[in-house]
């Protein structure tokens, strides 16, 4: 699941996946089950809306580090 996300072209945070679901670029959405609901559920919401599949990761710290990031992330999307 995450090994996807690894090797393939991303965007990491709310605001950029926004944007790719948006452009209809979003293959599949990577949300973290402990990052806060505010943020996390209206990006559910429009993943629902564009027919984008989403994969709970239990982690924004897993998360971050598929990325390749030094933080957590709480969103991240596989993009086209």
């Amino acid at each position: 699941m995450l090994t996807e996300l690894k090797a393939g072209p991303r965007v990491v945070g709310a605001k950029q996946t926004r944007r790719a679901l948006a452009d209809g670029r979003a293959v599949r959405v990577f949300l973290a089950e402990d990052a806060d609901p505010g943020v996390t559920d209206p990006i559910e919401v429009l993943c629902a809306e564009h027919g984008v599949p989403v994969e709970r990761i239990s982690a924004t710290r897993e998360l971050g580090q598929a990325c390749g990031i030094a933080v957590g992330a709480a969103v991240a999307a596989l993009v086209r």
